[in-house]
């Protein structure tokens, strides 16, 4: 029986301790939700800050940077130059077979006598303003 009262008590003890440890976890939760917050400081204190991490962090990542040799960034350019090259005439070659069969669609229709859509607009005098344009209109009106 002895035994069990110490048991008890080591669990009661435990359970306790357990408990004051909780109460002071809630009050020093208390204490920091009560707390006043801290200025935040002003809108430039902050920018200045955020570009000075920038290139803080910019200077790290070149540091990183593994650069290439003048024979390694040569060959990469005339690699580029010659797909440049072969893509650019292939485009050509498209554009100038398009184009003559356009054309040759258009003799085509031509030839065949489809009848051509006439204007029938009278040619612009250079020489007239519009405000004479519009004066000679209304007067032909009357």
């Amino acid at each position: 029986m002895a035994d069990e009262k110490k048991a008890l008590s080591k669990e009661e003890a435990a359970a306790a301790k357990a408990a004051a440890k909780a109460a002071e976890k809630e009050r020093k939760e208390r204490i920091k939700r009560n707390k006043p917050k801290a200025d935040k400081p002003n809108i430039f204190v902050r920018i200045w800050n955020a570009v000075k991490k920038f290139f803080k962090d910019f200077r790290g990542t070149c540091k990183k940077v593994i650069w290439p040799d003048g024979k390694t960034v040569f060959k990469s350019s005339l690699v580029v130059l010659v797909c440049t090259l072969i893509i650019g005439i292939g485009v050509w070659l498209v554009d100038w077979g398009l184009s003559a069969a356009v054309k040759g669609a258009t003799g085509a229709m031509n030839a065949i006598g489809s009848p051509k859509v006439e204007e029938e607009t009278e040619p612009l005098d250079e020489n007239v303003t519009p405000a004479e344009e519009i004066t000679t209109a209304l007067s032909a009106q009357s």
